[in-house]
């Protein structure tokens, strides 16, 4: 939800599992952060005796990216995580930081994101679809690095879905959400106005962003083929929206 993010000087740690994540989302995953605060330490933990790691050379310097190596010890461990926990662990302590960025896909991060938040320090997860919901629903927000790749209307079908409109502009090429799906996104999306909802039946569609977040810290706009939460609202056909306030059609 784009429009309920704005730039923030939030002090913040990102912390990549290079076993986990492809270089190719690094760019614009770097640009999301700046919408949460500035990254002042960016760290990328992986085994660089490994030949395959050569992909993150570039990445590493166009970004400033600090390289934390880590020997793969024992096959079938994965030393990488450990690393990354211990050094999150460490800045948690010893750096006044207002927010962790994890990137990975890995589930083993998800105690790590419950502990950080049990000392009010915000926790960003970034990492693909496939992404355990234990370790989805442990941060206070997490970013399929599918919607980071591409525009909207030209992420794969795999990954991209879409509400059933009546309205013209949702009605593209887009992949369609079956019944049940959308019969959940609406249900979700009613849970949050209702939440919020004012006296005069109308609601703040920035405050329903946040209770949106609340309720799944997945929830993305652009998961659904649009940029802002006013156009997802309108698409679904259940809401009025009128300026930055919305309502529930009678």
């Amino acid at each position: 939800m784009q429009e309920e993010v704005g730039f923030r000087s939030d002090k913040l740690a990102v912390l990549i599992d290079a076993d986990n994540t492809s270089t190719t989302v690094i760019e614009s995953l770097l640009r999301e952060i700046t919408k949460f605060g500035t990254a002042y330490i960016k760290r990328v933990y992986g085994d660089w005796t490994n030949p395959q790691m050569n992909t993150w050379k570039k990445s590493l310097n166009d970004f400033a990216i600090v390289p934390v190596q880590q020997f793969s010890y024992t096959t079938g461990k994965n030393s990488t995580d450990n690393a990354l926990i211990i050094d999150a662990m460490d800045l948690l302590y010893t750096d006044k930081l207002d927010g962790f960025c994890i990137v990975s896909s890995d589930s083993d991060f998800t105690r790590l994101a419950h502990r950080i938040r049990q000392d009010g320090v915000a926790v960003y997860g970034f990492g693909r679809r496939q992404t355990p919901k234990a370790f989805v629903a442990a941060c206070d927000r997490f970013i399929y690095t599918e919607l980071l790749i591409a525009d909207p209307g030209q992420l794969d079908t795999g990954s991209k879905q879409k509400p059933v409109s009546s309205s013209d502009e949702s009605s593209r090429s887009d992949p369609l959400l079956t019944s049940d799906d959308t019969n959940k996104l609406h249900t979700l999306l009613q849970e949050a106005y209702e939440a919020v909802a004012r006296d005069d039946s109308f609601a703040n569609l920035g405050t329903v962003g946040q209770q949106l977040l609340k309720l799944d810290s997945a929830f993305d706009t652009r998961a659904y083929g649009h940029k802002k939460l006013g156009e997802l609202l309108k698409s679904t056909g259940i809401f009025v929206v009128k300026g930055n306030d919305v309502k529930l059609k009678p």
